[in-house]
């Protein structure tokens, strides 16, 4: 039987925004505070998509779909068997979402952080070798859709220290009963 969380049931947690939001670094720290497994979205893109960023082509829809449900089937799986999982992934729109949450097939919290375009421009210099270029940002905030009040979803500025982003969202999970750490193993 696989571990839970104090709830009973598996979880996941999303966090998303654009590149250069810091989805990565805030999802690697909760993984590793709630001693859960993390998983790095950009991981999951095929050959192809990543081909089509670092040329500055912004993805299709029809590109995102198989990505999303791969990456949303690792998730489910790893939420089924761990109790929750942490993710990082961009989900941009209420579709991306959607279609992450039916891939996962548990319930998925989505943790949106916002940064203001500039600073999201000097993070992205700030990447050597990422395959993300800055020039794609702007298509992305083109397409952001905030959560809407029926996704279970909270927003949060992504200027501060990883560690306070970390403390406000552990803050909103425990009044959603989620986040307790898994047992530890006999031994």
């Amino acid at each position: 039987m696989g571990r839970k969380d104090e709830t009973g049931s598996a979880q996941a947690i999303i966090i998303m925004g654009v590149s250069g939001s810091g989805k990565s670094t805030l999802a690697s720290l909760l993984g590793q505070q709630l001693g859960h497994p993390f998983f790095e979205g950009d991981s999951f893109h095929s050959e192809a998509n990543v081909a089509k960023m670092r040329g500055g082509v912004p993805l299709t829809d029809a590109d995102r779909w198989p990505w999303l449900d791969t990456l949303g089937a690792a998730i489910g799986e790893a939420a089924r068997r761990e109790g929750i999982a942490v993710a990082a992934c961009s989900a941009l729109k209420r579709s991306y979402r959607d279609r992450l949450r039916a891939a996962i097939a548990v319930p998925a919290s989505f943790v949106l952080l916002e940064v203001g375009r500039e600073e999201l421009i000097r993070r992205l210099h700030d990447r050597p070798g990422h395959y993300m270029p800055a020039s794609l940002i702007d298509s992305q905030l083109a397409i952001l859709e905030s959560p809407g009040a029926d996704e279970r979803a909270i927003t949060i500025d992504s200027t501060v220290p990883p560690e306070l982003e970390a403390d406000r969202v552990l803050q909103w999970l425990a009044t959603k009963g989620i986040g307790a750490k898994r047992p530890a193993q006999a031994g």
